[in-house]
């Protein structure tokens, strides 16, 4: 396996354990959360989920168009 393709499944491996731990940890927080936050958070997350599921979509399309759709709610959730 050359160098490039170590880090790339290095990288890939990272990734993977990291959204395991973004998992978890709202697991932990949803029995908490207030249902507003929770419809603010749901509004948010299936919103990227939609566009994350477009393969036409390139990563840096979906960043930009998020900023830009999800701004009002983020600042409703910032402003509590």
């Amino acid at each position: 396996m050359s160098k490039d393709n170590s880090l790339d499944f290095a990288l890939d491996s990272d990734i993977c354990m990291t959204q395991e731990r973004f998992c978890e940890a709202m697991e932990t927080r949803l029995a908490e959360m207030p249902l507003g936050t929770k419809e603010r958070y749901f509004a948010v997350l299936s919103l990227l989920v939609a566009k994350l599921e477009d393969p036409s979509k390139e990563l840096h399309q979906i960043l930009h168009e998020m900023v830009a759709e999800a701004a009002t709610i983020v600042m409703a959730e910032i402003q509590r």
